[in-house]
């Protein structure tokens, strides 16, 4: 697993919302050993610290052998990001592409946006 970074906020007194699109990410279902392709959307709002790009992207790639279910990816995606950066608010969406004729979607969040 690829150590998730992180450099200061430069603007720590103030909520603002970074969202970060990831339209390649990859993982394997456990089940049938094929390939599981997804956009992931990251938003937050970050506190002390925001979480660095090239790490993020590597983290992202470090799933592509991975075998485990989307619900598992969203979820642990969400801990180890939030826990990571420790943001006022995070929010992380999956969109699964088709698979069997249906397509996923899997939203999950930590913290408020509200104060």
């Amino acid at each position: 697993m690829s150590a998730i970074e992180t450099f200061p906020n430069p603007a720590p007194h103030r909520d603002y919302i970074i969202k970060h699109i990831c339209p390649e990410f990859t993982s394997v279902c456990p089940k049938t050993g094929q390939p599981d392709f997804a956009t992931i959307e990251l938003e937050y709002i970050p506190d002390e610290v925001c979480i660095e790009l090239k790490a993020l992207k590597l983290y992202y790639y470090s799933y592509r052998d991975q075998g485990i279910y989307y619900e598992g990816v969203i979820n642990r995606l969400i801990d180890e990001l939030a826990g990571a950066c420790n943001p006022r608010w995070m929010r992380i969406t999956g969109h699964f592409n088709v698979r069997g004729g249906i397509s996923s979607v899997l939203t999950v969040e930590a913290g408020s946006r509200v104060k």
